[in-house]
């Protein structure tokens, strides 16, 4: 039975630190994962770009009730959040930095 999260929200007790205040991409990793490295730096570098975007990395392995909760089945996955912390955009796989931006537009609008 999977944990249920607050209607689709996350916010800092699940995310392990305060959301962005526009937006928060979520990325669920593991240790030995290349394409979570990849997307680490993606994910780093548009929230960078972005005021009021934050970037939280969360550690799958370390992390399974969340990780249950949320359906998460494969790393890296992403999660885009909007600042009400609603889950707006979701992504398996390391994902474009033209795509990251473009789910940012939906989460900001």
């Amino acid at each position: 039975m999977r944990e249920r999260v607050d209607q689709g929200r996350l916010g800092a007790p699940e995310l392990g630190r305060e959301p962005g205040e526009r937006a928060t991409l979520v990325q669920f990793s593991s240790a030995f994962c290349a394409p979570c490295r990849a997307t680490r730096r993606v994910l780093a570098d548009v929230a960078a770009l972005v005021p009021g975007v934050a970037h939280v990395e969360i550690d799958a392995e370390g992390n399974l009730p969340l990780v249950r909760a949320l359906g998460v089945v494969r790393t890296p996955t992403v999660l885009v959040l909007d600042g009400e912390g609603r889950i707006v955009r979701r992504a398996a796989g390391q994902p474009r930095k033209a795509d990251v931006i473009a789910a940012l537009g939906e989460a900001v609008a």
